[in-house]
């Protein structure tokens, strides 16, 4: 619970201060319990009111941005589907296209820089929101997204680093089960955990216990499998998947907790280490995980940075799904082509399928061909039966938990919302030219 988002939206509204302070109180004794006074609580609301009347009303580029119009709910930001991938490319204007490898507008797994005749790879993922009452799986999930991110680029994993956040009301314990599920998967792959930061969400503003954090990884390499690399007539292979934390978090908020066990393994890890390892590497022109929006929308994302059309035949997929995850999701209805697999996605020549499988095979994953690249319009379909249809990704990836088969039924116009959101790209743009100016003329 954010109070000072409490009291500044009641300030907004004209409630008197006394009303705010007396309502601040009782959410604050409600989350804090026995563990504050009723006078304290006062105290606390009247500092909060305070601090939020303070900073209203402040003006200039220092203290304002141009909104949007849209909420990060309602434009589907981090829900891996149209909304997010178009929120992410507006990321990409502002940043810009710096002299780099592997550039964030290649929306590629991770970012690559050249350094002394190696590519030296970084990545960062943010761990899944809903396990924040589940530390060890969440830092463990978001510890093996982040590694896969530097493998897919064809980078060899040499450090960690962890940023962790938890809400006033959080016991201090789950910082360490978090940490632990971290250096869980990092010492199983000799991969250091080597620095971090560890805060409070909001300071002393936000009540609760949630949990958010993120996992950074560093990888060097002399062969970049991004992307971009992708060339008509590759071939789509594809490893087993059995899901990571968006799979974990279905299954126990679906109530299906016995699946969990599926999601702990290292399997996609092992399988990128013998790539690694075998000359089969130098064969390969990209590598990817599905994770965004699932095949759907990495499908989609690979065609766009390369400028193909990459064609996506069913026949083989459902296999690729571990059973008794593909059980939960076909019980639950949701679409396992449009939600995290955490799969192993690997492009490249036909004639080098052979000795990719193989190698992969050596660690004991499963992989198959399930598409190719061809010549045409920037675009992903799906083949069934010989039938072309659409594989476009949806506004969200699947809806896999309840809340999100609710929130998925909330439909907005979509284009009236990206006019806004692009115009708050906009701004952002043109006071970053403001402040550079600023700051190269001082």
């Amino acid at each position: 619970m954010d109070v000072e988002e409490i009291a500044r939206r009641h300030l907004a509204d004209g409630v008197p201060d006394d009303e705010i302070v007396r309502l601040l109180s009782r959410e604050i004794i409600s989350i804090k319990r026995n563990r504050v006074t009723p006078e304290y609580a006062e105290a606390f609301a009247r500092a909060v009111v305070t601090e939020v009347r303070n900073s209203t009303g402040l003006s200039g580029d220092l203290f304002t941005y141009e909104p949007s119009g849209s909420t990060m709910g309602e434009f589907g930001v981090g829900s891996r589907g149209a909304g997010d991938f178009f929120a992410h490319r507006q990321i990409a204007r502002i940043i810009g296209r710096p002299a780099v490898a592997v550039g964030v507008e290649e929306m590629d797994d991770a970012g690559a820089v050249s350094a002394v005749g190696d590519y030296i790879v970084v990545t960062v993922d943010g761990m899944h929101s809903r396990l924040s009452d589940f530390p060890f799986l969440a830092g463990f999930h978001v510890t093996r997204a982040t590694l896969r991110d530097v493998y897919v680029m064809g980078a060899k994993p040499v450090a960690l680093l962890s940023d962790i956040h938890v809400a006033d009301d959080g016991d201090v314990a789950k910082i360490f089960d978090y940490t632990a599920g971290v250096t869980a998967v990092g010492e199983a792959m000799g991969v250091p955990l080597v620095t971090g930061s560890t805060l409070r969400i909001g300071g002393d503003m936000v009540l609760g216990s949630r949990m958010t954090g993120c996992v950074g990884a560093v990888g060097v390499s002399r062969h970049l499998t991004a992307r971009k690399e992708i060339e008509p007539g590759d071939i789509l292979l594809m490893t087993e998947g059995a899901g990571g934390g968006t799979i974990a978090t279905a299954a126990i908020y679906s109530g299906f907790p016995d699946v969990v066990e599926e999601t702990i393994n290292l399997h996609f890890l092992r399988a990128c280490e013998a790539l690694l390892a075998s000359d089969a590497l130098s064969g390969i022109h990209a590598m990817t995980d599905v994770t965004n929006g699932g095949l759907r929308g990495d499908a989609y994302e690979m065609a766009e940075t390369a400028n193909c059309r990459i064609v996506v035949i069913e026949d083989e997929l459902r296999s690729l799904v571990r059973p008794k995850v593909l059980a939960m999701l076909d019980a639950l209805e949701i679409d396992y082509l449009g939600v995290s697999l955490d799969a192993l996605l690997v492009v490249a020549p036909p004639e080098n399928a052979a000795e990719i499988r193989r190698v992969v095979e050596s660690a004991g994953v499963t992989i198959k061909e399930i598409g190719y690249a061809e010549e045409g319009a920037p675009e992903s379909v799906l083949s069934v039966g010989g039938e072309i249809r659409d594989f476009s990704p949806r506004f969200r990836e699947s809806a896999y938990t309840p809340v999100k088969k609710v929130v998925d039924e909330d439909k907005m116009d979509f284009e009236e919302m990206k006019a806004g959101v692009r115009r708050a790209a906009d701004a952002a743009i043109a006071k970053k030219e403001r402040m550079l100016a600023r700051l190269r003329s001082s």
